[in-house]
């Protein structure tokens, strides 16, 4: 592979944070600056934040799903470029695949008998 290969995917990333960044540049001169305690304070609702989240703290069950869900979500990318060669890579990667799902179908399982995907109020 040489460098020239990759100068569209270089464009598209230069594209897209300039995009991005004009966006945010342009909103942040649009938008009204008027901060007041009500509005800085935590949104819950509609309602006045009460317990835990009145002072901006979460229980460790928001955390644990947050972060499953980032696993699960990063591990489930590694199967579009896996789909994308799989006729290149043969038996060997056919297996290696599912090797790998089967280790994401454990890990699922384990946080679910833990509880970690059960919701308590």
């Amino acid at each position: 592979m040489t460098a020239k290969e990759f100068l569209s995917v270089l464009f598209m990333v230069a594209g897209i944070v300039l995009v991005a960044g004009g966006t945010m540049f342009v909103s942040s001169l649009l938008r009204p600056s008027n901060p007041y305690r009500e509005k800085n304070a935590p949104y819950e609702c509609g309602m006045d934040a009460a317990g835990e989240a009145a002072g901006g703290r979460f229980r460790v069950p928001f955390f644990i799903l947050a972060i499953l869900l980032v696993v699960f979500d990063v591990e489930a990318m590694f199967l579009f470029p896996w789909a994308v060669v799989l006729k290149e890579i043969g038996p060997v990667g056919y297996v290696e695949m599912f090797v790998f799902m089967l280790l994401l179908l454990v890990g699922f399982a384990y946080a679910w008998l833990k509880g970690a995907l059960e919701w308590e109020d």
